[in-house]
């Protein structure tokens, strides 16, 4: 093991997020938009008036009809890419003048062009990273109008393996800044010394000399309620190292992810020149060879999944309301860690990994020299790769969230042939773990390997600090005697498929395997409508079920943990099936956020409060028999009761992390009861439902913030005169709102249906469908009204305030 990572995984870390100047201010609204891939609009004379007027972040391809012959094929979500120009007419204070303005795109997809009155800042091809341009030589100041605009490429098809998103979809800022400031992304922390008394903070603050004489540095330190618990001064010139001391510092935790707050100042006497502020946590953490991962001292399995950058029915476009949902229902399932799989992530991301307490595999490239896809980052690797890498490490090396940096995964180098000379993958490997050590030694540097033979050139490198495997999970328990002397973590594991609320009655515990061809059904057929159980016994060939790979994961103290492929379902890769299908099967919780069974599977092991979850739904015709499974904890057993009947008490045996029933099918009530000591700890029913009859409207949040971004989701259940929910029912809802809310989108999970996300109706899927709600920006009542033929209005009441 890298001797100099295993001192700096000892060390306590105290590490900054959400770094920015207070002078940053968001740049968003106002743009005008024109999809055209034969027009140049970039001379700021040009007249715009007739454009669309949008908001950022936007996101075009998820405005667009499903198709099939759209360039991006399936594998993009079977929706449009082209070509899209944004302007933006501002004006600045004369009191800006002698300032540095600099504007920050936090991510375009794809092949980006920036105009600042009709002038080339530069081009762009990273879809994902962040970057900015500075824009002070070609300004006017005071009444004058500037004009930016950005031309937007992604016309080039396929160039994604997944939905990646065509716009300016994530934040865009505008940065003014006196000549002498703290530099881009320019501070670094660490704490070399550390005790159960304090913990010394070392910090290091790149300073951009700009004409200012004699600058000081002033740091200082503030906790979660504000007291200010360190501070320190130093002449501002160059690199600036300063030391401060925490006393008995709080440290953050994935259970309780303490932050606190640094405000650094540059000063010329009275004069603040500028004021960088973040939030920083402390925590320390060690990858063992043999006993696996520890936070702060304890030992803890990383139950992590990996996750695309798509938010479901509304796109790639970052909405952080929707993100922080994301996660609130990934932190309940028991998942405590998140991979940015395959690219670097919205800094909202982390921002909000930093606050929920989720351990973070931030990853770099899905590919190197060697393409996947004909148009993608291979074409851009020999010139971008280390600018893109090193952004990469200096914008996200002081989040507490982050701690692995992974470089590349399902690498095609792996497969290099050293016999003919082919080492390319070793070489590229050595080349991406110096650039990364350059800037930060304090994290574990890894790989995501599908292929894990004694051949791997990445793995033979040398160049890696943790042994990462894609799956295998047969060979979890023996990585050590393939490749000794590395901690090892499953970068991705399970790749099992599910429809939610789908069941086929076939044996629970019959595992099968997808065959290698994604274009042909299962063995014995498919399914006509292109579902796939629910049950948790399908999966691609090359993964295993979920309940396969969790018990490797608790059998191995040296697996680290696991990243599960995927948290939610995402656009585009719709494994295993054809068109129509669109989206994947892969998630633990489906497109519309709705838990899929094996949700509770997870919550069952990896959580302490009490679970009993009982499945499937109890519609079924007479004569079927039906496998009745129960995901359950902190209780010694399930009783399962038909009619009042028991059917029998059940418990778990040896490993397996469930229990089932062989029922025959009659109409009524399936009732589960777990006890603990012969004591009811939960109980839960399944009912026979009748005719769907009603909606049910059911809102996450009822009052929102009024500022044009946020969100509510509300979830629409179908249900029976009795309130019992539909399994079956894919009524068609429509929906009017009025008041201060608009409709952002409306989704039901569906990876097979062709309704547009952006409508103002969507039909159910297995009962149920989803509103999302999006404040306009005024203050006041929102009213959301949802119909179906034959069923009465329902009307939901929303404040945004």
């Amino acid at each position: 093991m890298n001797k100099r990572f295993l001192i700096a995984c000892l060390l306590l870390l105290s590490v900054y997020s959400q770094a920015q100047h207070t002078a940053r201010k968001g740049f968003n609204d106002g743009w005008k938009f024109r999809l055209d891939s034969v027009g140049a609009y970039s001379d700021p004379a040009v007249n715009d008036a007739g454009w669309r007027t949008l908001n950022l972040p936007h996101d075009w391809s998820i405005e667009g009809s499903f198709s099939k012959d759209h360039p991006a094929g399936t594998g993009g979500g079977a929706l449009p890419g082209g070509m899209g120009w944004y302007r933006k007419t501002f004006s600045l204070p004369a009191a800006a003048k002698g300032k540095q303005v600099f504007i920050e795109f936090d991510g375009v997809y794809t092949n980006s062009e920036v105009f600042i009155n009709g002038h080339s800042l530069g081009v762009y091809p990273n879809g994902y990273m962040s970057f900015r341009y500075e824009l002070t030589p070609h300004l006017k100041y005071g009444g004058a109008q500037n004009v930016i605009a950005v031309k937007v490429d992604n016309s080039r098809q396929p160039n994604s393996r997944w939905y990646s998103g065509s716009g300016i979809y994530r934040n865009v800022w505008l940065t003014t800044l006196h000549p002498t400031h703290i530099d881009h992304w320019g501070t670094f922390v660490t704490t070399p010394v550390v005790n159960t008394g304090s913990a010394t903070v070392a910090i290091e603050t790149n300073i951009v000399a700009g004409g200012a004489t004699d600058p000081q540095l002033v740091t200082t330190l503030y906790d979660a309620t504000g007291k200010q618990v360190a501070t320190s001064t130093l002449a501002a010139k160059g690199a600036v190292k300063q030391t401060l001391k925490i006393t008995t510092p709080q440290l953050w935790s994935v259970e309780r992810p303490y932050l606190y707050k640094a405000i650094s100042q540059l000063k010329k006497g009275n004069e603040v020149l500028d004021t960088y502020e973040t939030k920083f946590g402390v925590r320390s953490f060690n990858f063992d060879i043999q006993k696996g991962f520890s936070l702060n001292g304890k030992p803890l399995k990383i139950m992590g999944v990996c996750n695309h950058h798509d938010l479901g029915a509304l796109g790639a476009a970052l909405n952080t309301r929707a993100l922080e949902r994301q996660l609130e229902i990934l932190k309940a399932m028991g998942c405590n860690g998140i991979r940015t799989s395959h690219n670097p992530p919205a800094p909202e991301l982390l921002e909000l990994a930093d606050k929920m307490g989720f351990i973070v595999m931030d990853e770099a490239f899905d590919m190197w020299a060697k393409a996947k896809s004909p148009f993608d980052y291979h074409l851009a690797w020999e010139q971008w790769h280390k600018k893109d890498l090193e952004a990469l490490v200096r914008r996200d090396r002081n989040h507490p969230s982050v701690f692995v940096w992974s470089v590349g995964n399902e690498i095609p180098e792996q497969w290099g042939d050293a016999a003919k000379g082919d080492s390319t993958g070793r070489v590229i490997s050595r080349e991406l773990a110096a650039i990364v050590r350059s800037l930060d030694t304090t994290r574990p540097i890894t790989t995501a390997n599908n292929e894990t033979v004694s051949s791997n050139q990445l793995l033979q490198s040398g160049a890696f600090d943790l042994v990462g495997y894609n799956y295998h999970h047969q060979e979890w328990g023996g990585v050590q005697q393939r490749w000794p002397g590395k901690p090892f973590i499953v970068t991705e594991s399970t790749s099992a498929l599910q429809t939610r609320g789908h069941y086929d009655l076939l044996p629970m515990d019959s595992i099968r395997r997808w065959p290698e061809a994604w274009d042909k059904p299962i063995p014995g057929g498919g399914n006509p409508d292109h579902t796939v159980s629910a049950y948790d016994h399908v999966s691609a060939p090359w993964g295993s079920t979920h309940e396969e790979s969790i018990k490797e994961l608790l059998r191995y103290p040296h697996v680290s943990g696991m990243y599960v492929w995927t948290g939610f379902d995402y656009l585009g890769e719709p494994t295993p099936y054809p068109w129509p299908a669109r989206s994947s099967y892969f998630g633990i919780i489906d497109l519309a956020g709705f838990p899929k069974d094996v949700y509770y599977l997870y919550q069952s092991v990896f959580t302490n409060k009490p679970v009993l979850h009982l499945y499937p739904h109890w519609n079924w015709k007479a004569g079927d028999t039906v496998d009745v499974v129960s995901y359950y904890n902190n209780a010694d057993a399930v009783e399962l009761f038909l009619n009042g009947i028991s059917l029998g008490m059940r418990s778990k045996a040896g490993d397996t992390l469930h229990v089932k029933w062989r029922v025959p099918y009659a109409p009524g009530t399936l009732k589960a009861v777990s006890y603990k000591d012969g004591n009811v700890v939960v109980t839960k029913e399944v009912k026979t439902a009748g005719a769907p009859a009603r909606l049910v409207l059911k809102a996450d949040r009822k009052v929102i913030k009024a500022d044009g971004a946020d969100l509510s989701f509300v979830t629409i259940d179908v249900t029976d005169g009795n309130g019992v929910l539909a399994p079956r029912a894919n009524n068609l809802v429509k929906f009017t709102i009025s008041g201060a809310g608009t409709i952002a989108a409306v989704d039901n999970g569906s990876p097979v249906s062709m309704e547009s996300f952006k409508g103002e109706q969507h039909a159910a899927m297995n009962g149920k469908a989803l509103c999302i709600v999006q404040s306009n920006g005024r203050k006041g009542p929102i009213t959301l009204t949802a119909t179906a033929e034959g069923m009465q209005p329902v009307v939901l009441q929303l404040q945004a305030q």
